[in-house]
């Protein structure tokens, strides 16, 4: 990079009052469940959502009578309700993804508002072996 490049992108940089660089410090030292809880505390505070705006979509082309008929090789896992071994459902959740017990609860928890994709993108034996896993704790589960 030249030298004038340099200067002009120093040059751009917004100055900020210090309450809120001092901020900024505290934050860039916080662990991502720090960043995590802070995300929702802050939705909860200011009854805001933090989401990613979607950028401009683009149509893909129909698809042709070959690909309709090709056989679907991946399949979601799709949680739609607890039941009642909300307990052992977080076990199973645990099992399946490799979540920490706060997080899988957390998964568990958010299935109230309605059904959460568990697993994307597995082999229908996965699925299958999910579904049986899940459900065995009480869930109801749905492969997509």
């Amino acid at each position: 990079m030249s030298e004038q490049a340099v200067e002009e992108t120093t040059q751009e940089k917004k100055s900020y009052s210090a309450e809120v660089v001092d901020i900024l410090d505290k934050i860039e030292k916080f662990t991502v469940l720090q960043l995590k809880e802070l995300k929702e505390a802050y939705e909860e505070r200011f009854d805001v959502t933090a989401a990613v705006a979607a950028g401009p979509m683009i149509a893909a082309p129909a698809a042709s009578d070959a690909e309709e008929k090709e056989e679907k090789t991946t399949f979601d896992v799709v949680i739609d309700a607890i039941g009642e071994k909300k307990i052992q459902v977080i076990k199973a959740v645990r099992q399946v993804v490799s979540l920490g017990l706060k997080e899988a609860k957390d998964f568990v928890d958010s299935i109230q508002a309605g059904p959460k994709p568990l697993k994307e993108g597995v082999t229908k034996e996965e699925a299958d072996k999910f579904k049986e896993l899940l459900q065995e704790a009480g869930a109801t589960v749905s492969v997509k």
